[in-house]
């Protein structure tokens, strides 16, 4: 064979090799544009397909509380936004952990979603000692919608119109006072411990299932105090059947502008609220989670659903994006648990 016939079959053969080398390449860059493709369309399409049912949102308290009424605020119009209807359930008790206990033990598909509370989601793990759920890690983190400060209420015949005379009316009666609470474990049970913790005097506590249950009874004047949330409050106080003394904010809210906050009353170190979110069980798809959180903004954002909130004393700072709301949750569960230990706080 002629030295080029042998140049010209080993050019011809390299250009094969080459061809073959460059076959396979495109070969395996299809299957990864396929791949790509394919889990595009996978996660627009759990986008787009949901949501195709009615949604649950499962309240922990009874009807009439705090978390009630945010959660019928926000319900009508975060199903007319994902087109669908949004059904408030309330599955009361145990300080919210029964109804937290359902939504971490439900299908993570979006249908059956929690509006999260400090009390089920931050506290009551460490005060109650039947709570089935890990409260860091059985949930996904949505959206958090803001919190709402306790404010002191006492009832109106009662005979103090501040926070001193209260503590002056507790010193000469230890023992007698009682106050309220949406069950063991909830943040109105701390900060009625924590201010008689500050205060230094001695009070009792009366649980309930929910803070409408214990409205009742302040007003009837079966239990002393209430360290409750706004919302359920705000009317009673404006009509004067009920003394608000002190609020858990860092400065005066314009609802109540004649309410003091606690650090100007003497009462400084009162780090307890009640915040609100959206939660579902853990193991959710990003997808549906973002069309969430952003549906759930557009609601609290829409002018007349965001009037209601603020009449109810709802403060919408706070962490702006799920991934933002589960290290604030981190935290909260940190803080709570050095509170409650502090306190020695344990179930009655």
């Amino acid at each position: 064979m002629s030295n080029h016939n042998h140049k010209k079959d080993q050019i011809y053969g390299d250009g094969m090799r080459l061809t073959f080398i460059l076959q396979k390449l495109l070969q395996t860059i299809s299957r990864f544009a396929l791949l790509g493709l394919v889990f595009a369309s996978y996660t627009v399409g759990a986008e787009s397909a949901y949501p195709s049912k009615p949604i649950r949102l499962i309240v922990g308290f009874a009807p009439g509380g705090g978390t009630d009424i945010v959660a019928r605020a926000i319900a009508p119009k975060l199903g007319e936004i994902l087109g669908t209807s949004v059904i408030v359930e309330n599955r009361s008790g145990a300080a919210g952990t029964i109804g937290a206990d359902m939504v971490a033990k439900s299908n993570p598909d979006g249908y059956t979603l929690l509006v999260g509370h400090s009390n089920s989601n931050a506290i009551a793990p460490f005060v109650l000692p039947n709570v089935q759920y890990n409260a860091a890690k059985d949930f996904t983190p949505i959206t958090y919608l803001g919190y709402v400060p306790n404010v002191l209420v006492v009832n109106a015949s009662l005979p103090v119109n501040s926070v001193a005379q209260l503590i002056a009316l507790a010193k000469s009666n230890p023992g007698q006072m009682t106050y309220g609470s949406s069950g063991i474990g909830s943040t109105q049970h701390l900060a009625g411990a924590l201010f008689a913790k500050i205060a230094g005097i001695s009070m009792n506590h009366v649980p309930y299932k929910g803070s409408g249950q214990a409205i009742i009874d302040l007003l009837g004047g079966q239990i002393t105090m209430n360290f409750d949330t706004l919302p359920p409050n705000l009317q009673q106080i404006k009509d004067g059947s009920l003394k608000a003394l002190a609020i858990s904010t860092p400065k005066r809210l314009a609802i109540l502008p004649n309410v003091p906050t606690f650090n100007e009353v003497g009462i400084v170190g009162f780090d307890v609220t009640n915040w609100y979110s959206i939660m579902g069980p853990k193991g959710m798809d990003p997808a549906v989670v973002n069309k969430i959180d952003q549906a759930v903004k557009a609601a609290v954002n829409d002018p007349q659903i965001k009037k209601t909130l603020d009449s109810q004393g709802l403060q919408p700072e706070g962490p702006a994006t799920p991934a933002a709301f589960a290290l604030f949750l981190n935290a909260e569960l940190l803080k709570y648990q050095r509170l409650v230990k502090s306190l020695n706080i344990k179930a009655e």
